[in-house]
């Protein structure tokens, strides 16, 4: 079942102010076409592509829905991948999608809608098209899910960027970066609500502030690049939905919890900046808002997060809205130890069976990782 994609007309509202040594993001929350498609259907550049888009950590403790970061391991596992064909079999600019995969989830993929306006793939190929102006072809969509659904590494989002990378990369790789993050904001707020923590570091890469979702205004926050910092995440058997933590939040906050919350999302971002990955830890374990309401709906979790600390890691939370645990070391020697520590806490007190990843820092975000030429 393909889903149309209508060309939009309006000029390009992404500016971006790309010298400065914070990359900032201004942007109009309505996507629209970029000047570079405004004049004319793009030709498309190759016959299919390939990219991959890694997961992410949101909140990173005190910075809800407000900082996130990109993770990634050697093998690019930790992340989904779309492949953008043409297909002349469509409609003219419509997309389909062809196939869904999850090698390492094998019931993940029979939960996955294939109708494209109901998949966050195909929500996110559709907005790319709309931007892109194309109204010639039409794209089919193979997407394999390398992350659990409802997980919080950013399963949406990553399933979101991917597919936007590779639909733009098919006509040219037109769309500025801000302009591929609105095509994935529209995948994620069509399912899970208007928040950019996760979509905007699937496909910026590193640490990303999102300054402001009223006009749209993003940061990326460059870290040194001797930081060797590296994530521990476990995920137990158990999933969280993100409407469902959503709902557990506090409808008021005290002044002096959000003194507190806001000081330590402030020393986060220094800490980023500088490099200093001590301090990282520190504030990424110093939320007062938050995680007090969610940890207590994820069996296990206050004791996950103890382990890990005793373990020797710098700091540890709920990735996203969970139920993944996260933990932040400096380099990968205590990664196997924090990790065996942290799954056999899920185990003894949550009574729940988990998996670790020891991750790096994914500094590239959403890239191409195979074309296919024109014939």
């Amino acid at each position: 079942m393909a889903a149309a994609a209508s060309p939009a007309t309006a000029p390009s509202s992404f500016p971006s102010t790309r010298k400065a040594p914070l990359l900032s993001f201004r942007a109009s929350r309505k996507l629209r076409v970029s000047a570079a498609a405004a004049s004319a259907d793009p030709p498309p550049a190759f016959r299919s592509v390939t990219a991959f888009a890694p997961a992410t950590v949101a909140n990173l403790g005190p910075g809800f829905d407000f900082l996130g970061c990109a993770v990634a391991d050697a093998s690019l596992s930790l992340g989904d991948t779309v492949t953008a064909t043409l297909d002349p079999t469509l409609p003219a600019g419509t997309v389909a999608i062809s196939g869904i995969t999850s090698p390492s989830h094998p019931r993940l993929a029979e939960r996955l809608s294939r109708d494209p306006l109901r998949n966050c793939a195909g929500i996110a190929a559709v907005a790319a098209l709309r931007a892109l102006g194309v109204r010639s072809h039409g794209v089919s969509l193979s997407l394999a899910k390398g992350l659990p659904l409802g997980s919080g590494l950013g399963s949406s989002a990553a399933s979101a960027a991917a597919a936007a990378k590779a639909v733009d990369a098919l006509f040219g790789s037109l769309l500025p970066r801000d302009g591929l993050v609105l095509a994935g904001l529209e995948s994620e707020k069509a399912v899970s609500g208007f928040h950019a923590d996760n979509i905007s570091p699937a496909i910026l890469g590193g640490f990303v502030l999102v300054r402001s979702y009223e006009p749209f205004r993003l940061v990326q926050l460059p870290c040194p690049p001797a930081l060797r910092l590296c994530f521990v995440l476990v995920t137990p058997e158990f999933e969280a939905p993100t409407s469902k933590m959503r709902a557990a939040l506090p409808k008021n906050v005290a002044l002096s919890h959000h003194t507190r919350n806001s000081s330590q999302a402030a020393a986060l971002v220094a800490a980023v900046l500088q490099g200093d990955a001590a301090l990282i830890g520190s504030a990424m374990s110093s939320d007062f808002i938050v995680e007090p309401t969610r940890a207590p709906l994820i069996p296990g979790m206050a004791a996950v997060k103890a382990a890990a600390l005793e373990a020797g890691a710098l700091g540890s939370t709920i990735s996203g809205a969970g139920p993944t645990a996260v933990a932040v070391i400096e380099g990968e020697e205590k990664g196997e130890e924090v990790a065996r520590r942290m799954v056999d806490a899920f185990l003894s007190v949550g009574k729940l069976k988990a998996t670790a990843t020891i991750a790096q820092l994914d500094r590239d975000g959403a890239r191409v990782i195979s074309t296919s030429r024109l014939e």
